[in-house]
């Protein structure tokens, strides 16, 4: 009989869990912004659109958050059950952000409840102000739980000695080298796919004219515009993760693009395969750019995988996981742009359907590349769980049971998933645009007297 392997099982139950949870932590941190940009349009413009809007997608939120409650409460779950050498070691150490992202959760959905229960009880204004701490909670709680996937990756702030952690230093650990490119790359993608999500609703409605058409092409040109905004912040600051990683883990950058000798002028390679004798097929490879990505010039030498031992080199397919991602990325830039142009060019009154086709699809395409760049950070940092201190292979549990927790939690997944769906589709499925804004008293984008 082969040999059970509990190191495998935990795994993928621990990569099943991220990959659910993060649908709903994107929306969950990028939703409120979008939200916020919506009313606060409502308000300046003096148009019941921009608010219908916001409160729309309110209502829609709140079901998302519980589903992400579940799915948090799980990974928290799972470090001890799954990872027990891993928490012994690190887990006085990362204490710190996983007690703060509480008390930011709190503050999240203390306000929202409030926020969702005064919209005609409050000035505008002051119902808005509301937001602003949801929107801190919820970018606060991204902001501490990746300050602990970045301590996985440049782990400081303790001494190790005989197995047992010493001389724990919590901000040392919470503010460790990777944290300032690793968050501010986790906000501004969720931001940006939150919009693009957001985006692919309207351009679905105006495709299928579903509902109101103003209130459509509103939705469309606030949420791609902030989309383009989020999107080019999102390539600005993977450039100086790239730089960061030449730096610090250059491993992993040398994985994501297969460069094996240590060279300047190393070119960039997109797509491709690999034979087993590391040469590579049918790739594009754009001259010194992957120079100028990890250092900013064509001469800056990068360092290759064959100076790295073969058992500490990552997987080489996260190649394809970051191809993906930065595709994507400059895939929904584009997208925006040839928006933007469209919606300025007067002449050119209804969006034309292959547009807004593309548009429905960057939403599905922007949470791929959130995955894809997840399983990029989590497998290019293999072996290590606690990179230079812990291997994977030596922190997980040697329980004999995840198998069967794969399966229960996986059940619980499809239940989440079908609850979501179904309880949305309710939601929004019996509620009609048109019908909200004649009850406001909205006819034909004008207000009723």
């Amino acid at each position: 009989m082969p040999t059970y392997d509990s190191v495998f099982y935990s795994r993928l139950l621990t990569e099943t869990t991220l990959a659910f949870h993060i649908i709903f932590a994107t929306i969950g941190v990028g939703v409120p912004v979008m939200i916020m940009l919506a009313e606060l349009a409502g308000i300046k413009r003096k148009d019941p659109y921009y608010t219908l809007l916001a409160r729309r997608w309110a209502r829609g939120f709140v079901i998302t958050v519980a589903i992400g409650v579940v799915t948090g409460t799980a990974i928290g779950l799972q470090l001890s059950l799954l990872w027990p050498t891993f928490m012994q070691i690190a887990g006085q150490a990362i204490a710190l952000p996983l007690f703060l992202e509480t008390f930011a959760f709190f503050i999240e959905a203390i306000f929202l409840g409030i926020y969702l229960y005064t919209w005609e009880r409050l000035k505008p204004m002051h119902h808005l102000l509301l937001l602003v701490p949801v929107v801190i909670g919820s970018s606060a709680s991204a902001f501490f739980i990746t300050t602990v996937n970045a301590f996985m990756n440049t782990p400081q702030g303790f001494s190790l000695k005989d197995g047992l952690i010493t001389n724990v230093q919590p901000i040392l650990a919470m503010f460790n080298p990777s944290m300032p490119t690793k968050v501010a790359h986790v906000l501004s993608s969720a931001y940006m796919t939150s919009a693009f999500i957001l985006a692919a609703i309207a351009a679905y409605s105006l495709l299928k004219k579903k509902g109101d058409i103003l209130y459509a092409k509103k939705a469309l040109k606030l949420t791609v515009t902030a989309g383009l905004v989020f999107a080019v912040s999102t390539a600005l600051i993977g450039d100086l993760s790239a730089k960061f990683l030449a730096q610090n883990q250059p491993e992993k950058l040398a994985a994501a693009e297969w460069h094996f000798e240590t060279t300047a002028n190393a070119p960039l390679i997109l797509g491709g395969i690999l034979t087993d004798g590391n040469e590579i097929k049918y790739a594009l490879k754009i001259p010194y750019a992957l120079s100028i990505l990890a250092g900013g010039t064509p001469k800056s030498e990068v360092k290759g995988l064959n100076e790295i031992p073969p058992d500490l080199r990552p997987p080489l397919y996260v190649h394809y996981f970051f191809d993906a991602m930065v595709g994507i990325g400059m895939l929904v830039i584009v997208v925006a742009i040839v928006h933007l142009w469209y919606s300025r060019k007067r002449s050119v009154k209804p969006y034309p359907k292959w547009l807004l086709a593309i548009i429905v699809v960057c939403g599905p395409l922007s949470m791929l590349g959130i995955q894809c760049g997840w399983f990029y950070a989590e497998v290019g940092r293999q072996p290590w769980i606690l990179r230079g201190y812990l291997k994977v292979a030596d922190a997980a549990t040697t329980s004999q049971d995840v198998d069967m927790m794969l399966v229960l939690f996986c059940l619980l997944y499809i239940v989440l998933a079908l609850t979501a769906v179904k309880v949305l589709s309710k939601l929004f499925g019996k509620s009609d645009v048109s019908d909200e804004l004649m009850a406001l008293g909205i006819f034909g984008g004008r207000t009723k007297k």
